[in-house]
């Protein structure tokens, strides 16, 4: 439809023009017409007159001569007939001209000297007139010549009637072709495009369709020829890359977004699956070109949206963008991503004081810094906890709906937002499988007992089958923490906890990024030279060395922390004052709790603090960008640093440190990596520090700098073969392996693996 309203007022605007083309012909050709036919009647009565005349002449008498003129001057057309003699004298003149008559004009002259008829066009009192002028003789000599005044308004009039009904044909022919131009496109040319169009976006989502029958005739036959061959190219290449995937995946060789895919598909056995969060893969925002699909920052989507393209599952979170409840259907559900629909997402509502309550208050002001060794007193509140629970179970109620009629199906709860959902979703579903991922640190029995509310929680989360971590010491916690805790029975050789006649099994998943195959290996190029050269000189300061960290600004990141150690370092090796300048990208996080308020201040203070102190002229030694950056806006600094600082006080895995490793296809920089992060457990060739001791990660950071070329280089080849091989697709495989191999013990039926 769009494609026929922009056609029309180009017919339209060509139609007219063809048509204003034509007319203009037609007047031109009337116009000739009428101009010959009078041309040739005014030489026809010359002539006649001539020969009256010339007798009359050749006589001497010109008495006779005025009775002449005026009896030939009633002709149609005909102004008046003047006859001069040979000096331009009037002999005889019409009574109908006026005195313009009484000088010759200048086409007397001319027939004169020529001796023949001659005529032509002139401009009389405003008037176009048609002039003709005959030589008369007497005895074979010119004695004067008659001219013909012939009135040629009459042939304008005509030109601009016909003007006018080309006019009114142009209006008439435009609508009636603009109609059927309409008409005609869109039956014969938009339905088909949009039967193509959706043909292949059904094909390129490997539903197989014929094409379309009735494109395949007719003048689009060509294309539809085209678009077979294409539609058989891409289904053997997809049925190539599927056999390739379960190649690799029997292989056990790298895992990418395809293999993922077969894995999944293999692993669900037709069973559906569901993703539940927090966080919403894509919110809908009020922007200045109206409602805009953005993706937050989160590396979940990048985790989780390989699975459930596999699978076209359902992903359940909290809407709370500003326009999120306009672009959902009536069950609150949308598809996604919104160019490419993979997926279904489903938004649940929260009201402003269960947001506060469960989110901000119980969740991030009682479970984070529970759980986080990061020396910030956890609040707990009696509300916040009924908020808790709460919101937990309208999200039990979102899942149990959207999982009614699927057979067997697969749950996935993402984090300590939702530790009582497990129990409520497995009480009512026991036949689907349920996982949750806690995607930060398990702290021990004694520092979890804090919690006025811990056994509630600890049976929440037992009513998963699966519960996962990052690392294997957070699994021990939370084995011992449920030992101390709860009745139950633990198999601590298979990591497995017996409540109830429930098993739950407990694993470590390592979670990880994507690093590209295209980027393996490129070398220090040109591009990265001009990249640090550029970053450099954006800093303002002439310095040799750089330094990065990335974070939100959190009190577990050790972010002021750092920024000791960077002061220690530049007092202990003063030399490289002027010479280096490090960048912390610091987004505010949770700013509506007063701990990151305060936070967010205490990390500014600090950074004006030692730039104050240390700063000259030119240079300051940090830089701080306290506001939301995306991966896209970080990677050249990434890129072009040294060296990059991640010292968190306590974290699940922190992907920071991976993000820098992927992002060096150079396949140089250091990683200097707190002891405290899940990270460490896998990156070894990072240069661990203990955020706490300022002496030691000044020595590190100089450490960095002065690290010999080739070493750097194998310590970022070794971290980049394992980021590579333990890639976010591997974590997601091995969560969704793991947990369709689990055996459920249902009320009427035993599953057998």
């Amino acid at each position: 439809m769009k494609l026929s309203l922009r056609l029309i007022p180009i017919l339209a605007v060509a139609i007219t023009i063809v048509t204003f083309v034509v007319a203009g012909n037609q007047v031109r050709a009337e116009k000739q017409g009428l101009r010959a036919d009078l041309e040739r009647r005014a030489e026809i009565l010359a002539e006649s007159l001539q020969e009256t005349v010339e007798p009359v002449l050749q006589k001497g008498s010109t008495i006779q001569l005025p009775r002449l003129v005026e009896r030939f001057g009633d002709r149609e057309h005909l102004a008046g007939i003047a006859i001069y003699e040979a000096d331009g004298k009037p002999t005889a003149v019409s009574s109908k001209l006026d005195s313009f008559a009484e000088i010759p004009p200048a086409i007397f002259r001319k027939s004169e000297a020529e001796n023949r008829g001659i005529g032509g066009y002139e401009k009389i009192d405003q008037s176009t007139m048609y002039l003709y002028a005959m030589p008369l003789h007497r005895d074979s000599q010119v004695a004067g010549a008659l001219v013909l005044f012939h009135d040629a308004t009459y042939i304008e009039a005509q030109s601009m009637h016909i003007w006018r009904e080309a006019l009114w044909h142009v209006v008439v022919q435009v609508l009636l072709i603009i109609l059927i131009t309409f008409f005609v496109i869109r039956w014969t040319i938009i339905e088909p495009m949009v039967k193509v169009a959706h043909w292949m976006r059904d094909l390129r989502h490997g539903k197989v369709v014929p094409f379309p029958h009735r494109i395949s005739e007719g003048f689009l036959e060509p294309l539809s020829t085209e678009a077979a061959g294409l539609a058989q190219n891409l289904a053997e290449a997809r049925a190539v890359a599927k056999e390739e995937a379960q190649l690799r995946e029997a292989a056990d060789s790298l895992w990418t977004a395809e293999r993922l895919r077969a894995s999944i598909q293999k692993r669900l056995r037709g069973s559906s699956l569901f993703v539940v969060s927090n966080r919403e893969p894509y919110e809908h925002v009020r922007g200045s070109k109206g409602i805009e699909a953005r993706v937050p920052a989160s590396g979940l989507v990048t985790a989780l949206e390989p699975i459930l393209y596999a699978c076209d599952g359902t992903w359940i979170a909290h809407g709370s963008a500003d326009a999120d409840r306009e672009t959902v259907d009536a069950n609150d559900r949308l598809r996604v991503p919104p160019d490419h629909p993979h997926y279904t997402l489903r938004r649940v509502w929260l009201t402003k004081e269960e947001e506060d309550g469960y989110y901000l208050g119980f969740a991030n002001e009682g479970i984070w810094p529970l759980c986080h060794i990061a020396h910030t007193r956890p609040v707990f509140r009696a509300p916040d906890w009924e908020y808790y629970q709460r919101v937990n179970e309208k999200f039990a109620d979102a899942v149990l709906h959207e999982i009614e009629g699927a057979e067997k199906p697969f749950v996935l709860i993402q984090d300590y937002h939702f530790a009582l959902l497990p129990r409520l979703i497995k009480s009512r579903r026991p036949d689907a499988r349920v996982a949750i991922f806690w995607h930060i640190p398990w702290p021990n029995p004694e520092a979890f007992g804090i919690c006025p509310w811990q056994r509630e929680l600890l049976d929440g989360l037992l009513g998963a089958d699966l519960v996962s971590f990052h690392i294997q010491a957070h699994c021990n916690n939370f084995l011992e923490t449920v030992d101390q805790s709860l009745e139950c029975r633990i198999e601590w050789d298979r990591f497995t906890i017996n409540r109830n006649d429930h098993f739950t099994l407990v694993r470590p998943h390592p979670i990880s990024v994507a690093l590209p195959e295209s980027a393996e290996d490129s070398g220090l190029g040109d591009s990265s030279e001009t990249n640090r050269t550029t970053i450099l000189a954006n800093l303002g300061a002439e310095v040799l060395f750089l330094g990065v960290g990335v974070d939100r600004i959190d009190y577990t990141k050790g972010i002021v922390e750092r920024f000791r150690g960077i002061e220690c370092f530049l007092e202990k090796y003063p030399h490289y004052r002027e010479q280096f300048t490090f960048v912390q990208f610091g987004a505010p996080s949770r700013t509506s709790i007063k701990r990151y308020q305060d936070f967010v201040t205490e990390v500014e203070a600090e950074a004006d603090r030692i730039n104050q102190r240390l700063q000259t002229e030119r240079w300051k030694p940090i830089v701080l960008f306290n506001q939301y950056h995306s991966h896209r806006e970080i990677e050249p600094y990434y890129k072009a640093a040294d060296f990059c600082l991640v010292t968190s006080l306590h974290d699940g895995m922190n992907l920071v440190a991976k993000e820098f490793v992927a992002a060096r296809d150079d396949q140089d920089g250091v990683l200097i990596l707190s002891q405290f992060t899940g990270a460490s457990r896998e990156l070894h060739d990072a240069l661990l520090v203990n955020p706490y001791d300022v002496n030691q990660m000044a020595d590190m950071i100089r450490r960095a700098l002065e690290m010999p070329g080739e070493e750097r280089h194998a310590r970022m080849k070794h971290m980049r073969g394992i980021v590579r091989e333990h890639n976010v697709y591997r974590w997601a495989a091995e969560l969704i392996s793991e947990l369709s191999e689990i055996r459920l013990d249902l009320p009427e039926m035993v599953e057998t693996r």
